[in-house]
């Protein structure tokens, strides 16, 4: 439960902020307050408040500007969810905008209550158990953040993995929010990924303890409805579900039962997420060209999809034409290499995604098409993930199924004749992916998650 607040309030927004004996820079600091913590005003002189922390039972004097004074009023509710709204993804500022949440939830009235600050507060939350984990982003003052979040009652589950300390969310705001029944289903669709990490398992837990996690978990991912979920959210959705059932399927070897059925249900998850991958266009409406080139569409035969490349300039004159049967995913297409290349996702099949690469060479303009993986169809996409303009290459990333089994290559391709350069299993062990991947491509991609 989130700390129930008073009234004449203020928020500390400065970490290292000193509380003390007297209204003076020179007086004797009591203690040091941090970012979040909360004050009860109880008079102003000379540029400072005289405060009280509860948490600390110890009263004191802070300078006016270290603080924000807060209403708890209905009327203020409005500008203390602008505030977590804007908080809310500020990397090092977990504890600050989990004060602000604690105290929108206490101003605004309950009839009016969304899951948005919820998610919020949780999200904060897990951003604070990643840090303090060294899995997100690392700040110093980690440990005083946990310290004063923890009077909002965010509570923080710790065990030993791997000769480390994982540090975690314990998840209370997001089962709220699988509570509500207006929630929508992106909202309940993160909260369960949240509640399924398999990183905040205790790998201390015995067997028994472990299956009835798992039954647990599959039993929450199952019940999230995938229809209106964004492309992105669904194939972390199947990412996990195929993770969770294949846990359950060696749980099942290790009892001595059949792990067929749940094996069969991991792979069938797996498949879906491949499925996702290829379509993830649809979700992504047009926006317009940007670059020298420009690329329309007509319809051709029955069925069929004309591509004319021009210059900007030059409209009428198209540098290459090409005409396809399969769906052109517009919003895809995307110039490279300073306007002399252009990329564009065009799917012939349902679960089957190429990518075609339109560029010019010695010859002029010409276009290839890069296929997932193999030549015979079954379940893959391959995606343009960045450029690499010092060596003129062309970042992808292939994920494809074959023969039974699920593959995924990242690949650096020269792009005057799309050979292959370099590939791995991990963009990791690539310079230019390092370097020159597209930040739009490692925001949307199913391929990273």
């Amino acid at each position: 439960m989130l700390l129930t607040l008073a009234a004449a309030l203020a928020i500390v927004v400065q970490d290292r902020t000193p509380l003390r004996a007297a209204p003076s820079p020179r007086a004797t600091e009591l203690a040091t307050l941090w970012q979040g913590e909360v004050l009860e005003v109880r008079d102003e002189r000379a540029g400072y408040l005289k405060v009280y922390n509860y948490r600390r039972e110890r009263g004191g004097y802070v300078k006016t500007e270290a603080v924000r004074a807060i209403s708890l009023n209905a009327s203020e509710a409005p500008a203390l969810l602008a505030v977590l709204r804007f908080l809310r993804d500020s990397a090092g500022s977990e504890a600050l905008g989990i004060s602000y949440g604690a105290a929108y939830l206490k101003a605004t009235p309950a009839g009016a209550l969304t899951a948005e600050p919820l998610d919020a507060i949780a999200g904060m939350a897990e951003r604070l158990a990643d840090a303090a984990s060294g899995s997100g982003v690392r700040h110093q003052d980690v440990a005083a953040h946990l310290e004063v979040v923890a009077q909002f009652g965010v509570q923080m589950r710790s065990f030993d993995r791997n000769g480390r300390m994982q540090v975690c969310y314990d998840g209370e705001l997001y089962r709220r929010v699988l509570s509500l029944s207006h929630a929508s289903s992106e909202d309940r669709a993160r909260s369960v990924l949240a509640l399924t990490r398999p990183d905040c398992i205790d790998p201390a837990l015995g067997i028994l303890q472990r299956v009835l996690l798992d039954e647990e978990r599959h039993e929450l991912l199952d019940r999230i409805e995938e229809r209106s979920l964004s492309a992105m959210m669904r194939g972390r959705l199947h990412a996990r579900r195929a993770a969770v059932w294949a846990a359950v399927a060696y749980e099942s070897a290790c009892r001595g039962q059949s792990p067929g059925a749940a094996a069969q249900r991991a792979i069938a998850e797996l498949v879906a997420v491949v499925r996702v991958g290829a379509i993830r266009w649809a979700a992504v409406a047009p926006g317009p060209q940007a670059g020298a080139l420009m690329l329309t569409t007509q319809p051709g035969k029955p069925g069929q999809t004309c591509l004319a490349l021009a210059e900007l300039q030059r409209p009428a004159s198209p540098l290459i034409s090409r005409c396809t049967y399969g769906i052109v995913w517009t919003a895809s297409a995307q110039p490279v290499a300073h306007g002399r290349a252009l990329v564009l996702a065009v799917q012939p099949l349902e679960s089957w995604r190429e990518l075609w690469v339109f560029h010019e060479s010695v010859g002029g303009w010409t276009v290839d098409v890069l296929s997932p993986g193999t030549d015979d169809p079954d379940e893959g996409y391959v995606e343009f993930a960045g450029f690499a303009p010092g060596s003129q290459r062309l970042l992808i990333v292939r994920e494809w199924k074959d023969r039974g089994r699920f593959r995924r290559r990242f690949e650096e391709l020269r792009l005057e004749d799309l050979i292959p350069v370099r590939q791995a299993s991990s963009p990791e062990l690539l310079a230019d992916f390092g370097r020159w991947q597209d930040p739009a491509w490692r925001r949307d991609t199913l391929a990273l998650h």
